[in-house]
């Protein structure tokens, strides 16, 4: 029954800081396993549910692990298991990144075939591709899939990627850290993530050149060590909350942010008529001067370009610019589950294909609405915030994967919202 309540309409003013990256954090937990001597100490570390997981699925594995005031340290010397608990790999897709570290340290992994958000496929075939071109036999079984390392170790090699897959160029990055000679990744994933990624693993003792390019190389070594690091900041989260401050904001600051992360997204709502002071420290953001955003076209992509972990924002900030918008979903196919939530709240809204067209109208009425998934939740807690009356919002374990403290953080700005545990939570409040 845990729920979100909101009374739309409050204008929203003030600072507000973000977290360190949920999407940085996770392969970063997996990378500490490639450690044989030393603790990892992992700063600027978001209290999520997608980062417990992790952090269960190592020590599962028999690392040492302690949350210490928003940090994590890891001693991974002493693995005892290279199988994750298939009760924590199901939870999310991310786990599957543990296999790269496995397998080139220990020369073999056992590991589930992943859960996570219901947007459409995200196969593993690409990592297991990169993981074979680099000697490793695969089976796939009974919802297993079991990797073995030829004997003398994981070799180097040249691999292109089909698609620059995120979680396929961690996994390949990780277990080339340890395998002999150089690897070569074409047409690799971009994101900022993949580089804090890299200065991770070059910290531990690895040797990854190019990462943030579409070529990294990465020659083998022999040992790494644990290592101290901090976490970039969370550009998603960021990026929900510049929306919001667009929409219903008296200036909002947003602390902790790296702007080149998300220039996309800046560009769009400078395009919408968005007010935008970029400073050192963050990007402060007020609405544009006739109140409504301008109608866009916006169409994802992979980074550099717009974000897919941004969209849903996006049309629910689109649902009541002052024209037709049309948002384009190129990353995944089923990105859209959100469209019927926001249609209950009044939203003109109609999918061509892979294409939404919104048409903007004037307000959204509050309602009760059912996060689909993490992204959609943040979209209909921001459509919540602008709408007229009380919204409702449910399915809030979504919300909880990605977003740290994400109701305190609107309520430091000024937001009318609360979160209920339980329906006598609500009675007695």
């Amino acid at each position: 029954m845990a729920r979100i309540i909101i009374n739309g309409g409050h204008r929203l003013e003030g600072t507000v800081r973000v977290s360190g990256a949920k999407n940085a954090v996770l392969p970063i937990l997996a990378a500490s396993l490639l450690a044989a001597k030393g603790v990892s100490l992992i700063d600027e570390v978001p209290h999520l549910l997608d980062v417990e997981n992790m952090a269960n699925t190592v020590q599962a594995l028999g690392a040492d692990v302690a949350w210490q005031n928003g940090s994590i340290s890891i001693d991974a010397q002493n693995i005892k298991s290279v199988t994750p608990p298939y009760d924590l790999v199901r939870r999310m897709r991310a786990s599957f990144v543990v296999a790269g570290p496995l397998l080139t340290r220990f020369g073999e992994a056992t590991i589930a075939l992943p859960g996570g958000c219901n947007i459409g496929p995200r196969p593993v075939d690409l990592h297991i591709k990169g993981l074979e071109a680099m000697g490793a036999t695969s089976i796939v079984e009974n919802g297993f899939v079991h990797l073995k390392a030829p004997t003398g170790g994981l070799k180097g090699a040249r691999i292109y990627l089909d698609i620059p897959s995120v979680g396929a160029t961690q996994n390949i990055m990780m277990a080339a850290a340890l395998a002999n000679g150089q690897t070569v990744i074409e047409n690799a994933a971009k994101e900022p993530e993949n580089v804090d990624l890299a200065n991770y693993l070059n910290a531990m003792g690895a040797r990854v050149r190019g990462a943030g390019t579409d070529i990294i190389r990465i020659d083998g070594v022999d040992m790494m060590h644990g290592a101290a690091h901090s976490v970039i900041p969370d550009r998603i989260e960021a990026g929900t909350f510049l929306v919001a401050g667009a929409l219903i904001g008296n200036g909002v600051y947003v602390e902790n942010v790296v702007s080149q992360h998300i220039m996309s997204l800046i560009a769009k709502l400078e395009e919408a008529g968005a007010r935008i002071e970029d400073t050192v420290d963050g990007i402060k953001i007020w609405p544009c001067e006739g109140g409504r955003l301008r109608p866009l076209d916006v169409k994802t992509n992979y980074y550099p370009s717009y974000p897919t972990d941004m969209q849903a924002q996006m049309v629910a900030a689109l649902t009541v610019a002052s024209g037709t918008s049309t948002v384009t979903e190129t990353v995944f196919e089923n990105r859209f589950m959100h469209v019927a939530e926001l249609q209950r709240m009044g939203a003109n809204i109609h999918i061509e294909g892979r294409t939404a067209v919104v048409e903007g109208t004037e307000h959204l009425s509050g309602a009760r609405v059912t996060a689909t998934d993490l992204r959609a939740g943040a979209a209909l807690v921001i459509a919540g915030l602008i709408a007229e009356g009380k919204t409702e919002v449910h399915g809030l374990h979504h919300l909880d994967r990605g977003y740290d403290n994400l109701v305190a953080k609107f309520q430091a700005l000024g937001a009318r919202i609360e979160r209920y545990e339980d329906a006598m939570e609500e009675a007695g409040a």
